[in-house]
């Protein structure tokens, strides 16, 4: 069965970083854009940063260059270094896969994982 798996979420102060980690299972997610999206209590799911499989990568405006994207794609894993976080960014975070970035950006993701909980304290 086809499935993502994150890790990494926690609590940290305001300005600290945190890593989340995603891993792939159940089949080849190499062909596939794999991403981060999140959902903050009382919003909607938002998109966060998006790679695609030949490495064109893209962000949410209010990444601001804090975050980065990054896959291993023969591991079929992937993180997202968050550093200089803020309040706003607590939310529980999604890794998903899709057949483009251009989807994952849409919210249109075939595969999302459980979530890992991201806070930061002010």
């Amino acid at each position: 069965q086809a499935q993502v798996t994150e890790s990494g979420g926690g609590l940290v102060q305001t300005g600290g970083s945190l890593r989340l980690s995603c891993q792939a299972s159940g089949v080849s997610f190499s062909a596939y854009a794999m991403g981060w999206v999140r959902q903050a209590p009382g919003k909607e799911r938002e998109f966060v940063a998006t790679e695609a499989w030949n490495g064109d990568k893209y962000y949410a405006d209010f990444v601001k260059g804090r975050f980065t994207i990054a896959r291993d794609v023969g591991a079929e894993s992937m993180t997202l270094q968050m550093n200089s976080l803020e309040p706003e960014d607590t939310a529980v975070y999604y890794c998903v896969a899709g057949p483009s970035t251009a989807k994952i950006r849409a919210g249109q993701a075939n595969f999302s994982g459980q979530g890992t909980l991201v806070t930061v304290s002010s």
